[in-house]
């Protein structure tokens, strides 16, 4: 069986380099790390994860929550997206993944008590109903967590920017001449309400007032919702010249609907979707939308995570945002 020793006399280094390479620190040069890695591929070694859990008490497991409130589960792109970069910085810092839940062999447990079971190190919250007290259990332990999303007080979050996303969509759909601007905004979240904030406060700062009729309320991820939502707004008096959809999947309700009133995008009435998934990019006309970084909002929750594992009294729990882009489509006219 190759050793740690074997990779050191290999690469020329110390048998101490050779293990923060293999287990992940952060203390040596990134080429060393890389040729340490390389060399241990080649030569076939496998860490001995009992022999490493006796002498780090870790296990170099980290947990996941992950419920997904819309049943969509791994097919939700924006969270497959965050999930698959979340894996890919674990795997390269030596560490596992593993899935928690409160159903564990028709035996109920709470958060806490299956992260427990697993012995994980760690647990980064993905989606989950937030306010649920069992997910405060967990968040409140002694356990290292990070949430995605969510920001709890002095635990590590990472955040996509939804306020500077929103604000810059309704900036651009300004700039193009619209000034009667609707929003249907999803489910009542910390993310929804940053983007509301994002939404008035960029309206206010242009002058905009908007009816309340204009702000309607849908579900993320849900076609059927977004369709009614759109038809209440073709049903007013005075119809608005953009919507503002809660994601890009959503909108294909809502385009649906447009099309069931025989009205043309962007021609009849123009339309703006949040997220930036390769749909968008693909349905004619492309859809104007907010690209959220999900690679790095994936990588940054798994590498602050293990942060906080391996030196938890010098890293503090950062609320670290997120920016995102604009992706300018073909579905907002020029008034």
């Amino acid at each position: 069986m190759v050793s740690m020793k074997d990779i050191a006399l290999r690469c020329g280094v110390s048998v101490a380099t050779v293990s923060k390479a293999l287990n992940g620190h952060q203390d040596i040069g990134e080429a060393t790390r890389e040729r340490i890695m390389q060399c241990a591929k080649e030569m076939g070694y496998t860490a001995n994860s009992a022999a490493r859990a006796l002498k780090t008490n870790r296990t170099y497991n980290l947990g996941i929550l992950f419920v997904d409130l819309q049943n969509s589960g791994l097919t939700h792109e924006y969270f497959a997206a965050a999930l698959n970069s979340f894996r890919i910085e674990a795997e390269r810092c030596g560490y596992d993944i593993t899935f928690i839940n409160s159903n564990v062999g028709h035996q109920n447990q709470s958060y806490l008590q299956h992260a427990l079971y697993r012995g994980v190190d760690g647990v980064a919250i993905i989606c989950v109903e937030f306010h649920d007290p069992l997910l405060q259990e967990l968040v409140y332990s002694d356990l290292p967590v990070v949430t995605l999303d969510h920001a709890f007080h002095n635990r590590a979050a990472v955040l996509s920017d939804n306020m500077e996303g929103m604000e810059t969509l309704v900036r651009f759909v300004y700039g193009r001449g619209h000034r009667r601007l609707a929003y249907i905004h999803g489910d009542h979240t910390a993310v929804t309400e940053n983007r509301l904030t994002g939404f008035y406060r960029a309206c206010e700062s242009l002058g905009l007032t908007i009816p309340n009729e204009y702000v309607v309320e849908a579900h993320y991820h849900e076609p059927v919702s977004c369709y009614e939502a759109t038809k209440k707004l073709l049903a007013l008096p005075e119809r608005p010249s953009c919507i503002f959809f809660p994601d890009d999947y959503a909108c294909i309700g809502g385009i649906n609907a447009l099309r069931e009133a025989h009205m043309r995008v962007p021609e009849d009435i123009s339309i703006v979707g949040y997220d930036g998934m390769d749909l968008a990019k693909t349905i004619s006309p492309r859809l104007t939308t907010w690209e959220q970084n999900t690679a790095e909002l994936g990588r940054i929750a798994a590498s602050r995570l293990i942060a906080r594992i391996e030196h938890p009294r010098t890293t503090p729990p950062e609320h670290i945002q997120i920016a995102g882009r604009l992706l300018e489509g073909e579905s907002v006219a020029r008034l």
